[in-house]
């Protein structure tokens, strides 16, 4: 067995640059991924306000590109184990930026925006080339679900090729830039695409991401390589048993290692309650700021609690995975469950504490940051650490599949199902005070679940 507290790390002559200079450059592609993902969640006010949409109508666009990623990383996963990370991020950003250029492209359908009055249309969208209200919907759900597919790709690569690169000791820390590399994706979206609305129209929030992929292929098909062999090194990471280590990656070895073991399960159903909480926010805190506090799409840029939110969020994330990493190596030895245990019960508490602040800008601007801090310093850890700790060099994008496909089929119940709670009790903005409930008892119940593996240490017999 494999006790990865054991000897300090050594790293070949040049090693710990090259690496640094792998994960720069698969960072802004991931980052850019998400641009390409939140860019809709983004400019959901004025979308709504062009098309005349309802929140039930925004939330099966949401749901069906939540859907077909939480399906997508389940089948995606042991194709990247198979064809290797850089390949599959490769694919993936091609697709992705495909797809959000015919998102956009859907301007051309619409002939005249929809006129609205405190979040109900007074005159319905005239829209063109034989396009109905439903049509169009359905156009942009499959539209935005193919985009999903591709964007699936992403996490499974990045942990993919840095399960290679970072030894188990060093992935709380590595937690911590993964979280960076979200992060900057969703500063990306929140804050350039209500920029970009100042200026262009709304299909360039879709574009502009769309040329920033084509460009990162090319920079991470130059620098970026699979593994440290690749480059040059010879380099350990400590996250398998001798066993293991023996075995070939054939399927059935990685399917076993994923799907036989119990502790994976139980990660995938606490990744699950991640899921309903993570949708809850990032899907609607910026429609919650718009409806509630009155702002069209232009001043929203402009309003100081969205701006401090857009900015602020992401930094609390940012420190939140930073935060949970150290504190999982260096305080509880590469465990991973007692700090996700202790972010749902943050969630928790600042859900509760977000549901009776929600008309304060300034008090839901601060909720919302520390929401930010316990969500990411759990899903950094779900996404980052424990799926190249529990998966392995060998299985690690497939054991990726099922956390995040876990996380985000959780999620697609919060897209069309949050609409129509939201729709349900419609009245002037009061009915985000239900909001922050829905998904409480989920950061409660994922608490709970992770609370049975406290004591699992990755790279031993008995943690997987």
């Amino acid at each position: 067995m494999i006790d990865a507290s054991l000897a300090e790390l050594s790293y070949p002559p040049g090693f710990r640059g090259r690496r640094g200079a792998n994960w720069v450059f698969l960072g802004l592609m991931y980052g850019f991924f998400y641009m390409s993902r939140y860019n809709l969640a983004a400019i959901s006010v004025k979308m709504s306000e062009q098309f005349g949409w309802s929140n039930a109508d925004y939330g099966k666009i949401v749901s069906a590109g939540v859907f077909v990623y939480g399906c997508s990383v389940f089948l995606n996963g042991p194709i990247a184990d198979k064809i290797g990370g850089k390949r599959a991020i490769l694919i993936g950003s091609i697709g992705a930026a495909i797809f959000n250029f015919l998102f956009g492209l859907c301007f051309i359908f619409l002939e005249r925006p929809a006129v609205m009055k405190d979040g109900v249309v007074v005159q319905p969208a005239v829209l063109s080339h034989g396009m109905t209200g439903s049509t169009i919907i359905t156009t942009f759900c499959v539209l935005w679900a193919f985009n999903h597919y591709f964007q699936s790709y992403g996490a499974l690569s990045i942990v993919k090729i840095n399960a290679a690169w970072f030894h188990v000791r060093e992935r709380g820390k590595f937690a911590g830039i993964f979280g960076i590399m979200i992060q900057s994706g969703r500063t990306f979206a929140f804050f350039f695409s209500p920029f970009i609305l100042r200026f262009l129209p709304w299909q360039y929030c879709f574009w502009i991401p769309a040329a920033i992929l084509i460009v990162m292929f090319f920079l991470n098909r130059r620098f970026v390589e699979n593994s440290p062999a690749d480059a040059g090194f010879e380099f350990q990471t400590a996250d398998e048993t001798k066993e293991e280590m023996a075995s070939a990656a054939t399927l059935g070895f990685v399917l076993r290692k994923v799907f036989a073991s119990p502790s994976m399960w139980l990660i995938a159903f606490s990744s699950m309650c991640i899921g309903m909480v993570r949708n809850s926010i990032d899907h609607w805190w910026a429609k919650y700021i718009g409806t509630v506090f009155h702002l069209d799409s232009k001043a929203l840029s402009s309003f100081a609690p969205y701006e401090i939110a857009s900015w602020g969020m992401p930094l609390a994330a940012i420190v939140g995975g930073l935060a949970a990493g150290n504190a999982s190596d260096r305080i509880f030895g590469s465990r991973r469950a007692p700090v996700i245990c202790f972010a749902f019960i943050g969630q928790a508490i600042t859900l509760f504490a977000l549901s009776r602040a929600i008309h304060s800008p300034w008090l839901g601007c601060l909720f919302l940051l520390m929401i930010s801090f316990f969500i990411q310093s759990a899903h950094s850890l779900v996404g980052g650490a424990a799926s190249m700790d529990f998966g392995g060099k060998k299985a690690v994008a497939t054991a990726a599949g099922l956390f995040d496909g876990a996380q985000y089929l959780a999620g697609t119940l919060v897209g069309y199902g949050m609409g129509t709670l939201l729709d349900h009790y419609k009245n002037g903005g009061a009915e985000y005070e239900v909001w922050p409930l829905a998904p409480l008892p989920f950061a409660i119940l994922g608490a709970i679940l992770i609370s049975r593996l406290w004591n699992v240490v990755p790279g031993r017999r008995g943690g997987h």
